[in-house]
Formats: C-alpha cells, structure tokens, sequence
C-alpha cells in the first residue's frame, strides 16, 4: 500500500449531547496508520451503519477522543494475518472510520452469494435484520395468520421486521411511521397491510386500534412511551412484545412515564420481553437460510437509505435520529459515478 494512504479519516465524539445530539459534538480527525503486524490486516472500509443505539454509547459507552465503535463492510487492503487474503470483504465492528487495522478474530469474511450486494450484510442480512429475525422467531415466537404491530415501522428494524413477518406467514402486518408519506411506503412498497402516521389525527391507541379491530398477537417494539401503552391495549390474550428499542427516549431529559395499562400484562396472559441482538449472534446462520434465497430470487428487496461519502457521517446519523431515513441507514464511501 502506497505512502499516501497511510493515514485515515475518523470521526470522534468532543461531547457528550445534551438532548438530540448536534454536528457541534462531533469532530473530523486524520490518523496515522501502522503498517499490519503479524496477524493483523489493513482494511479500507467500503460501507459504514448509523443505528440508534449509537445515540445510547453517546451518555458515556463512547469515550470522548476515542474512537467510535459501529458496523462496517471493507476490503483488506494489505494483510499479516491468515485467513484474511488482500482483496477479502469483511465485517467488523471499526466503524466511523475509512481504514482500520483489525485482527482475525475482530473480522467475519463474508460469503458470496449471487444476486446478493456486500451491502446486505449491514441490511437485511446485518444486525438490522438479525434483530428483526430474532423478534419474531425467538421473542415473539410469531405463529402463521397472527396480526403482528410494528413501530418505527419505515426505520431499518421496522422495514425488515414488516419483511420478515410476510414471508413468516404472518395474516396481517401493521406499522407506525411519522410521516404521511412514509405511510404510504409502508403499504405500497413494504408489504403492510395497515399503517398510520401516530403524528397526526387521535392518539396512537385509537389508531392502532382502526388498523387492527380484531387485535394484535405479536407486537415489536422499536418506541416504547405511548405505543407500548397502546399496544398493551390492543393485544389479545396470550399476545406477546419483543421489546428492542425506545426510540422516544433517546434524546428526552427524562423516561416517558410506564404504561398506565401496566397491570394487563397479568390480566391477559401477555409476555413482554426485552433482549439484545448481541446475545444471539448464534442465529445468523439461521437467518442466512432463511432469507438468501428470497433475496437472491429478487422476491425480497433490501430498502437502504443511502448517504454518500465520509464526510456526510455524522449528517447520516443525525437525519437517522430524525426519522429522515426509509429503512436502514447506510454511509457509502465511495460513491457510484
């Protein structure tokens, strides 16, 4: 590898938010990389995920002046380290970052399957859709011609969520977004039956309640706040919520209050359960079988909300907080002439 690419762009966090993070917390840096000892590989990264849990590790996860920890799909550039031969695409976890030195061990080599962009692996076939897949299967424990809930619907999790429940055989798939014309993605081009835009007309309750009169069995939960109020509400008996995110107290000085409806939880035999997609990396290869086929065949579209180039980072992460993103949110390095 040339001299001239010997140092790297990152970006590091300079302070901690306070509410909705702001570009004034983030500073650009330039880092001097070593050459690659033995068992280590220089990769120079291609594809770059912003998630909201990222907005959480800002409270103090994420060090300031460190360097920043997220989702990344590379090249190896320059390689020490068996099993990890120049022109590899891999997936590791040096994120915020243009190259990065990585070991062995810090790296998964992806498959090549045909029909199927590196990119997926931070989509569909990443930790987005790895969470949904674990949601539906291993929480929910979602059964074919049951009426499945999803809020932040049109976000990463939520479109592939709405994805997954249709080729599971769910009967009905109803979302959240907060936008009318997000709303209208949702049905005309994600596969819901039903969605509504919880920003507008009568509460959350009443029109989860339009979009399934008959009730919800299963329900994902990427908001908590007033939806999983709500979803308490509609749920029948025996239903059950995989709790994954809250995306409405990210950025809040304090909680939302618990649901008022707490206590039905009892009262109608419902199992709530929260849990880290971190804990079942063991599925993957599961959801691989799965979902390769269908993406492969073109039946299922991977929906990626694309920003091009390094320097449009943290304007990525900030429009994904801001629901500016339909499905999941992606930095491409390189942009396509």
């Amino acid at each position: 590898m040339s001299d001239s690419v010997r140092t790297a762009r990152a970006w590091q966090q300079r302070r901690f938010p306070d509410g909705m993070p702001v570009p004034e917390d983030f500073a650009e840096v330039e880092l001097v990389l070593p050459s690659p000892k033995s068992g280590t590989a220089l990769v120079e990264n291609l594809w770059l995920s912003v998630d909201p849990y990222m907005r959480e590790c800002m409270d103090g996860d994420w060090g300031l002046g460190t360097w920043l920890e997220g989702r990344s799909i590379g090249r190896v550039v320059e390689s020490r380290a068996a099993g990890l031969p120049v022109g590899s695409l891999v997936f590791h976890r040096h994120g915020w970052r243009t190259h990065a030195i990585v070991t062995a061990d810090e790296v998964r080599v992806l498959p090549q399957y045909e029909g199927i962009a590196p990119e997926s692996f931070l989509g569909l076939l990443g930790g987005t859709g790895l969470t949904a897949y674990v949601a539906l299967t291993r929480i929910a424990r979602l059964r074919a011609g049951e009426t499945v809930f999803i809020s932040a619907a049109a976000g990463g999790v939520g479109t592939a969520a709405g994805r997954l429940a249709r080729l599971l055989g769910a009967g009905r798939v109803v979302g959240s977004a907060g936008s009318a014309a997000k709303v209208r993605k949702l049905t005309e081009e994600f596969g819901f039956d039903a969605a509504f835009d919880y920003r507008a007309g009568p509460s959350v309750a009443a029109q989860l309640a339009q979009a399934a009169p008959d009730g919800i069995d299963v329900y994902l939960d990427n908001v908590g706040g007033e939806h999983l109020e709500a979803a308490i509400g509609a749920m029948r008996e025996f239903g059950r919520i995989a709790w994954c995110g809250a995306i409405a107290q990210y950025n809040a000085r304090s909680a939302p209050a618990a649901p008022r409806n707490l206590f039905d939880l009892v009262g109608k035999s419902i199992r709530l359960e929260g849990f880290l997609v971190a804990h079942h990396s063991d599925a993957q290869a599961e959801l691989e079988d799965f979902l390769v086929p269908h993406l492969s065949a073109g039946r299922v579209p991977d929906s990626l909300s694309i920003t091009d180039g390094f320097d449009r980072m943290v304007d990525a992460f900030l429009g994904m907080l801001r629901g500016e993103n339909t499905g999941k949110s992606v930095v491409r390095l390189r942009p396509q002439s």
